[in-house]
C-alpha cells in the first residue's frame, strides 16, 4: 500500500512485534480506508470505529506489558452472522434489523482472545441464503475489481473487504461454498474447515448439518494463523468435535516431492468455462514442478451435490428459522389484528424472496408424505457422496479442481434464474455435504476478474491443505494483486 503498512496478517503481525506501527495507528489506517471505499463497495453493514479503537489501545496495552500473541492488534471484518455482545447482527436480514446480542459467538471470542481488533459487521445474503450477497436487506455488496459485478455468497462483504485492503482478514461461513465462491470471484483466500473444528454456538444457523465457520485473508500463510485461534473444542455446540490443539502452520514450508493429487474428471466437463479450464492446467503444471503428481480421478455421484444440497439446506433452514415469529426477538408487525396475523404478516415482511423460497421447498420436504422422498433421499444421495471422496482420499492425498464454473457475474444477472445462481456452487456443494476441509485461493485471472482454485483435503488436514496452498502462492503472485480501485486510497 501507498500508506507503507503491508497487507498480510503475518507481515502486519511482524510490523506490530518490531514496533513499526502500532495496533492504534493501524486501526485508524483501516477505518479511514472503509470511510474512503465503503459508500462505494458496501462492504460493512455496521462500521465500530469506537469500539475498534477500544480494542486497538488494549492490544497496544498487552503488547507493552509483554503479553502480545501473533495475532494481538491485527483488524478484521466480522461476518455479520456471528452474534456480538453489544453490536447489531442482522445476518444480512430486515428479520434482525434491530437485533443486538447479549452474547458473543464462541468463534469472535476466541479471536478476541488472541487480541484482535474487530472493524465492524461484514455484508451478507440473507441468511446466508445466496451466492451474490444480492439478497441482502441492505443492499449488495460489490466486487472490487470491477464494482458492477457481484463478490459472490454469502460471504461476500467479508471477500470483498480483504480485497479492498478495507480488513487484513475476515470471518466467514460456509454452508454449501460462501467462503470458498466469494474467495474465488475477489481473488482472496477462503478456508472452510472440517465441519465440526471451528464452533457453532453463537453463529446463526441456516442449515445446521452443514454450516461451518472459517477464515478469509489473502493467503493461506494467513489462513493457517486465523484458524488457530477460531478452532478448538466448545463444550457449548454439540457437534463441536473434541481435538488435540494444533499449529496449522506447521506444514506451510513441507515439500511438495510425493504429493499426489486428485483432479476429478466430473469437474472438468462442459459447465467449466474454458478459460478456468485453462487456469486450472496451469496450476496443475505449476504443482508438477513443485514435484507433486497430479492423477485424473472419479467423483461419480457429484453431479447429485447440488440437488442433494437444496433439499437438505432448505429442509434444515425451514426448521431453524421458524424460530422467528415477532414474538421473542426480531422484526415484529405493526399492529397485528391476533397470534395468527402476528406470525404471518411479521414473517412475510422480515424474510426476502430468497428466504421465503427455501423455507417453502424445506417445509415441502419435510412434509407428512414427501419426506422420504424428499429429505430422506438427499441424505442417502449425501451418504454415497461421502463414500466417493472416502475412495479418492485411498488414492490421493488431495483434490484440486476449480472452485466456480465461471468468475463473478454482473450485478442483477441472475437474480431472476434461481436456478442459474444455484448453479454458481457446483464445485463446493458436495464438500459440505461431506464434511470435508476446502479452500480456494488465487490462480488467475479471466478478462481482468479473478479465477479461484479449490482444494479439497481429508478430515482434519487442514495443515496439509494449508501447505500446499502455501508452495503454490511461494511459486505465484497471483493473491498479490490489488484491485485498481483499491490502490487509490
Amino acid at each position: 500500500m501507498a500508506s507503507g503498512f503491508p497487507s498480510t496478517v503475518a507481515a502486519l503481525a511482524a510490523g506490530l512485534e518490531r514496533g513499526d506501527f502500532s495496533s492504534v495507528e493501524l486501526t485508524e489506517h483501516y477505518l479511514a480506508r472503509i470511510r474512503a471505499l465503503n459508500p462505494e463497495l458496501n462492504c460493512y453493514i455496521t462500521v465500530c470505529e469506537d469500539g475498534a479503537r477500544a480494542q486497538a489501545r488494549a492490544a497496544d496495552e498487552r503488547r507493552a506489558m509483554g503479553e502480545a500473541g501473533v495475532l494481538t492488534g491485527i483488524p478484521y471484518a466480522n461476518k455479520d452472522i456471528f452474534c456480538t455482545a453489544g453490536v447489531r447482527t442482522s445476518c444480512g436480514s430486515r428479520m434482525l434489523d434491530n437485533f443486538v446480542p447479549p452474547y458473543t459467538a464462541t468463534a469472535v471470542e476466541r479471536l478476541h482472545e488472541a487480541g484482535m481488533v474487530m472493524l465492524g459487521k461484514a455484508n451478507m445474503d440473507e441468511f446466508a441464503m445466496g451466492s451474490s450477497n444480492e439478497t441482502s436487506f441492505y443492499g449488495p455488496a460489490r466486487n472490487p475489481w470491477r464494482p458492477d459485478c457481484v463478490p459472490g455468497g454469502s460471504s461476500g462483504g467479508s471477500a470483498a473487504a480483504v480485497a479492498a485492503r478495507l480488513a487484513p482478514a475476515a470471518t466467514g461461513t460456509d454452508t454449501g461454498g460462501s467462503i470458498r465462491q466469494p474467495a474465488s470471484f475477489c481473488g482472496v483466500s477462503g478456508l472452510k474447515p472440517t465441519y465440526g473444528r471451528v464452533s457453532r454456538w453463537g453463529m446463526i444457523a441456516f442449515a445446521s448439518s452443514l454450516d461451518q465457520g472459517g477464515p478469509m485473508a489473502l493467503t493461506a500463510e494467513d489462513l493457517a494463523l486465523l484458524l488457530g485461534a477460531m478452532s478448538g473444542f466448545d463444550s457449548r455446540d454439540s457437534t463441536s468435535v473434541d481435538c488435540v490443539p494444533e499449529d496449522f502452520s506447521r506444514l506451510l514450508g513441507a515439500p511438495l516431492a510425493g504429493l499426489k493429487l486428485g483432479l476429478p474428471k466430473e469437474f472438468l466437463d462442459g459447465r467449466l468455462a474454458p478459460e478456468l479450464g485453462a487456469t486450472l492446467e496451469e496450476a496443475r503444471r505449476v504443482y508438477e514442478s513443485l514435484g507433486a503428481e497430479c492423477r485424473e480421478i472419479s467423483l461419480p455421484n457429484s453431479g447429485l451435490a447440488i440437488p442433494a444440497y437444496y433439499i437438505v439446506a432448505s429442509a434444515e433452514c425451514s426448521s431453524n428459522l421458524s424460530r422467528y415469529d415477532g414474538v421473542r426477538f426480531g422484526h415484529r408487525c405493526d399492529q397485528p389484528a391476533d397470534l395468527l396475523d402476528l406470525y404471518t404478516r411479521s414473517r412475510a415482511e422480515g424474510f426476502g424472496a430468497e428466504v421465503k423460497r427455501r423455507i417453502l421447498v424445506g417445509t415441502y420436504a419435510l412434509s407428512a408424505g414427501y419426506y422420504e422422498a424428499y429429505y430422506g433421499k438427499a441424505q442417502k444421495l449425501r451418504r454415497l457422496i461421502q463414500r466417493d471422496f472416502q475412495a479418492a482420499f485411498g488414492e490421493v492425498d488431495a483434490i484440486l479442481g476449480p472452485t466456480s464454473p465461471s468468475v463473478a457475474f454482473g450485478l442483477g444477472q441472475k437474480t431472476d434464474d434461481p436456478v442459474s445462481m444455484y448453479l454458481a456452487d457446483i464445485y463446493t456443494t458436495a464438500v459440505n455435504l461431506a464434511g470435508l476441509p476446502g479452500l480456494s485461493i488465487p490462480a488467475g485471472f479471466v478478462d481482468g476478474l479473478p479465477v479461484g482454485m479449490q482444494l479439497i483435503g481429508n478430515y482434519f488436514d487442514e495443515a496439509r491443505l494449508l501447505g500446499i496452498a502455501h508452495r503454490f502462492q511461494q511459486a505465484t503472485d497471483w493473491h498479490r494483486r490489488v484491485p485498481a480501485l483499491a490502490d487509490k486510497v
